[in-house]
C-alpha cells in the first residue's frame, strides 16, 4: 500500500492539507508513484479511519489541515524499515524486446530508437525538474533530490542501453535468430 505511505510521509514532514497534498504529490512524487486528486483524498480519509492521520486545523471554506498521529509515524517506520519493497516484475516494455524476432530488423530497431526517445524525454523532463524545483533543507527537498538522481540516472542508462540494442539488431546472430524464428513459422498458403 504505497500511496498510504506516500501521504504518511508527506505528513511527516508537516501537517497539510488534501489539496496541500497534491501540490506536493505533484510537484515530488508524481514521478515515482502517480497518484490522481480523489485517489489521494480518498487514502487520507482511509488512514483518518485508521487512526494514522488527524484533523489538526479547520479553515475556512471547510479546509482541513492533517497531521500524522502516533500510531501513523510507527505506521510510516516500520514500512521504510520492516516491509522489503516490492520489486517491479513486469515491464511491458522490456518483454516486447523479447519477441523483437518476430519484426522485420527495421521495425525492431525503430521500437528501440523509440524506446531510447522516450528515456531522453524522462530524463529531460528530470533535468527540468532538477533546474526549476526549489531545493531546500526541508526533508522531501533533500531525499526527493536522492530520488530524481536516481530517475537521471536510470533515464540515462535506458538511452544509452536502447542505442546499444537498436545496433544488436544488425549483427549477424540478430539476422540468424529472425531467419530461423521464420524457418518454424507456419507457411499461409
Amino acid at each position: 500500500m504505497s500511496l498510504k505511505h506516500a501521504v504518511l510521509g508527506l505528513l511527516a514532514e508537516a501537517p497539510a492539507s488534501g489539496y496541500d497534498l497534491m501540490k506536493l504529490f505533484d510537484a515530488s512524487l508524481a514521478n515515482v508513484w502517480p497518484a490522481t486528486q480523489s485517489q489521494v483524498y480518498g487514502e487520507l480519509g482511509k488512514i483518518t479511519t485508521a487512526g494514522l492521520a488527524e484533523v489538526a486545523a479547520h479553515g475556512p471554506r471547510g479546509r482541513k489541515e492533517y497531521a500524522i498521529t502516533d500510531d501513523g509515524l510507527t505506521e510510516l517506520r516500520h514500512w521504510l524499515t520492516e516491509v522489503e519493497p516490492s520489486s517491479r516484475t513486469r515491464d511491458d516494455a522490456l518483454l516486447r524486446v523479447f519477441f523483437l524476432g518476430v519484426l522485420t530488423p527495421l521495425e525492431a530497431r525503430t521500437y528501440l530508437l523509440q524506446l531510447e526517445e522516450a528515456a531522453g524525454r524522462d530524463r529531460a523532463e528530470y533535468a527540468h525538474i532538477e533546474k526549476s524545483a526549489e531545493w531546500d533543507d526541508e526533508m522531501i527537498s533533500v531525499y526527493g533530490r536522492i530520488a530524481l538522481e536516481y530517475g537521471l540516472r536510470m533515464s540515462a542508462m535506458e538511452q544509452e542501453w536502447a542505442r546499444w540494442a537498436a545496433e544488436e539488431i544488425t549483427g549477424a546472430r540478430a539476422r540468424k535468430a529472425s531467419d530461423l524464428a521464420e524457418e518454424h513459422r507456419p507457411q499461409a498458403e
